[in-house]
């Protein structure tokens, strides 16, 4: 399968993009493997005439909405994104009715209606810097993201007015198993994602998105950590980092009695190789969006990206 998508990707001019947290086999055959900024980044610039979008939903509509005139294919329709679906776009444009002064910041994690009414999409990766760039006595609306949101909050002293939106599997992250997973490997840091809930950020020695953690690890003295994130990020880091050691909240069933499902997306994982292979061979499923709403979701898209 790997030898065929290889041959389909070089015979079709076909780009794959592959998010972190997809499945091991699937990063190994992309010709690019990001967090939702860099993803975000390859698909503005690429020349590509197919891209194939190994992650969940919104991330095909963003490449979709840059890459207008392209053919954008995303394996599995139903890999949709919990934290997308936590914002639905009318009931988010009702609530801003009653902020028609703020400035609209969108977590790219939500889906093209809601990038349209956006004036800013941002990522873990440039939220927070975006946020500091803009004056301190702007009033801002952040959504979808409270935990993301709230992080930031805490971070520059704003008041930025939340939606109550959260991913699942960074959301239902509990302190104790993340606390007990340390005592297990005192020696390690603790690496954790903004989505995570405040109470579980507290424990965490570095704070970021996942490129951030990849690069804090690789310059990092130390050897041990546990990560505090989506469990595919962990083929990179051991990949980068063969000589370090990393324990993930899904190991928890080796440290005590039971199960621990925590830390993992099932919608992420819809992608493999299988479908990947039938995608470039049939050239479906095919994302199509509406002109005039790309067109729309294009302009906070590019605004973000204009941040250096």
């Amino acid at each position: 399968m790997k030898d065929r998508i290889l041959q389909l990707k070089k015979e079709k001019n076909a780009i794959i993009l592959a998010h972190y947290y997809t499945r091991p086999e699937v990063q190994e055959i992309a010709d690019f493997v990001g967090d939702s900024l860099a993803l975000s980044q390859k698909a503005a610039e690429t020349d590509a005439d197919i891209i194939l979008f190994a992650g969940v939903h919104f991330m095909a509509e963003t490449a979709k909405i840059l890459n207008p005139t392209k053919k954008v294919l995303i394996p599995d329709m139903s890999a949709s994104c919990s934290l997308a679906d936590s914002c639905p776009d009318e009931e988010f444009a009702e609530f801003l009715k009653q902020y028609p002064d703020h400035t609209v910041l969108s977590y790219i994690n939500c889906s093209a209606r809601v990038k349209a009414l956006s004036d800013i999409i941002v990522t873990s990766g440039n939220a927070l810097r975006i946020v500091k760039s803009l004056p301190e006595d702007e009033k801002i609306v952040f959504a979808p993201d409270w935990n993301l949101g709230s992080y930031i909050n805490r971070m520059t002293g704003r008041e930025m007015v939340l939606w109550e939106g959260a991913c699942h599997v960074h959301d239902q992250i509990q302190a104790e198993d993340v606390e007990q997973l340390h005592k297990f490997h005192p020696s390690a840091l603790v690496i954790a994602h903004p989505e995570c809930p405040e109470h579980v950020l507290k424990l965490a020695d570095f704070v970021g998105s996942t490129a951030a953690m990849l690069k804090f690890v690789a310059t990092s003295e130390k050897q041990e950590f546990v990560v505090v994130t989506e469990n595919g990020i962990l083929y990179e880091l051991r990949k980068q980092n063969p000589d370090k050691k990393f324990y993930a909240l899904s190991d928890m069933h080796e440290a005590k009695a039971g199960d621990c499902e925590c830390a993992n997306c099932k919608y992420m994982k819809y992608n493999t190789l299988e479908n990947i292979l039938s995608a470039l061979e049939t050239e479906t499923p095919e994302l199509i969006l509406d002109e005039a709403l790309m067109e729309a979701a294009r302009r906070p898209i590019e605004r973000m990206l204009e941040f250096k």
